[in-house]
């Protein structure tokens, strides 16, 4: 079976592509700037202008759409977020327009969202029935709202389609777990804002495997939360971090004041607080390799 990937130089993506091989998948990408020297098929696309390579939604059985310019990136100047915003949603328009045309066998679409969509909901739990964050004054709960009002009319063609719900994704090779880890290492760790704010996290193995498991049975549908099943306060977070680091926590916390001079706006992806449920992932029989945070880490980490 092959695998279209879009945004399939980032994160997750990279890994996804590996281990879609490693289970026997072919794997092409779609990219504005296909890599001459990368191991895989690349069709040229380019959301903002409308182009994309006529051989690219041909060649598919599923389509994995991770496109966005990273949240994560430097401050959220109105530039920005336009281009956080426009790198989301011109790639699902361009999928759709693409997916209403006969002469494809694309048999589901997983198209990325993020926890962000549920705004700072302090400790309450939230679910998939829990409705969006009003967007008014939250940016990622808009941009994760916008996100998946882009897929809506890719499942109206009936191409089944799940909307995972991602949460921090844990890895030593970016995303947030580098930026977190970095001030610990060097002693100079410390939990931000109250601390008490949820992290909903998961491994970015699991987060991948749960990627194969949406495409491989035609269960699932609709949206999921792609989180492990115990979130973790910041505090905790940080603790548990420090220990399989073996370094000591000895700063008072970061104030949140100081992160939103530091980071502006962006200091909502470290204060939000968002206790994600993972009850329906689970029902739908799914297995973690890694469900706690302290197995998680030792096993990115091992033994620094």
């Amino acid at each position: 079976m092959k695998v279209l990937i879009t945004g399939g130089t980032g994160l997750i993506g990279t890994r996804l592509a590996e281990m879609l091989i490693d289970s026997g998948y072919e794997v092409a990408l779609l990219s504005r700037e296909p890599a001459k020297s990368s191991h895989f098929r690349s069709f040229r696309w380019d959301p903002q202008a409308g182009t994309i390579d006529e051989a690219a939604i041909p060649y598919a059985d599923y389509i994995v759409s991770l496109a966005g310019a990273s949240v994560a990136d430097g401050k959220w100047t109105d530039e920005r977020k336009r281009e956080i915003m426009a790198s989301r949603l011109g790639g699902l328009a361009l999928l759709a327009r693409e997916l209403a045309k006969p002469g494809h066998h694309v048999q589901a679409v997983i198209s990325a969202s993020a926890v962000g969509i549920y705004g700072d909901a302090g400790d309450k739990l939230v679910t998939e029935e829990t409705p969006p964050a009003l967007p008014t004054n939250d940016f990622l709960a808009d941009v994760s709202n916008q996100w998946e009002l882009a897929a809506a009319p890719i499942a109206a063609l009936g191409i089944r389609t799940v909307i995972p719900r991602i949460g921090v994704v844990l890895s030593t090779e970016g995303g947030a777990l580098p930026q977190i880890a970095r001030p610990v290492k060097l002693g100079a760790g410390a939990a931000l804002g109250s601390g008490k704010q949820y992290m909903s996290w998961i491994h970015l193995d699991d987060l991948c495997r749960l990627f194969i498991a949406m495409l491989e049975d035609p269960t699932w549908r609709g949206t999921y939360n792609a989180v492990a099943p115990y979130p973790a306060t910041n505090q905790a977070f940080t603790e548990v971090l420090a220990e399989v680091l073996h370094r000591p926590l000895i700063l008072p916390k970061v104030p949140a004041f100081g992160l939103k001079l530091a980071m502006g706006e962006m200091s909502e992806v470290v204060l939000a607080s968002q206790n994600v449920s993972a009850a329906k992932v689970l029902a739908q029989g799914f297995t973690y390799e890694y469900p706690e945070l302290r197995g998680a880490l030792e096993a990115l980490y091992g033994e620094e």
